[in-house]
């Protein structure tokens, strides 16, 4: 099993690991979000991202880009938390923190063959879309388990 710490790398190293993965001959497979507070969903989520290709690289918002995006008292744990705690997990095999409200610009440099998302999105609605299919890649959304959703659980906590 793989330590944490080399599962986390900088947005040049997750292009690099990608090129050099692709070279060998694996599929790889991305995602995105900002998996604030891990929970079941998420992993059967990323368990079924992982199953579509050989290696599973997850992009993670930063603080900055959390709060733009959820508001001021978000996220709960910080992107290094976060992070980490994404490569705790079996199905992960890279991290990377991204700043950016979008992925486009790290997935312009990881160019995966497949980019993943949740049901609850449409791949033509997705912005990352024309970047991934840019470099030939394709984005596929898998199907999520109802009911688990970090907002759903921060909101519960405060009734």
């Amino acid at each position: 099993m793989r330590k944490i710490s080399s599962k986390l790398v900088s947005a040049q190293e997750a292009s690099k690991v990608s090129e050099e993965l692709k070279q060998k001959g694996k599929k790889v497979v991305s995602t995105n979000g900002c998996f604030d507070i891990l929970h079941w969903g998420h992993l059967q989520y990323l368990e079924k991202a992982r199953e579509i290709g050989d290696v599973l690289i997850c992009a993670v918002n930063s603080d900055r880009s959390v709060r733009k995006l959820k508001g001021p008292s978000r996220p709960i744990n910080s992107e290094a938390v976060r992070a980490s705690q994404l490569a705790a997990l079996e199905s992960v095999d890279y991290v990377v923190v991204f700043d950016e409200d979008t992925p486009e610009q790290i997935l312009s440099l990881i160019k995966p063959h497949v980019h993943v998302k949740g049901g609850d999105y449409l791949p033509e609605n997705l912005p990352e879309r024309k970047i991934v299919e840019k470099f030939g890649g394709k984005v596929q959304c898998v199907e999520l388990i109802p009911g688990f959703s970090t907002t759903s659980l921060i909101n519960n906590l405060k009734s």
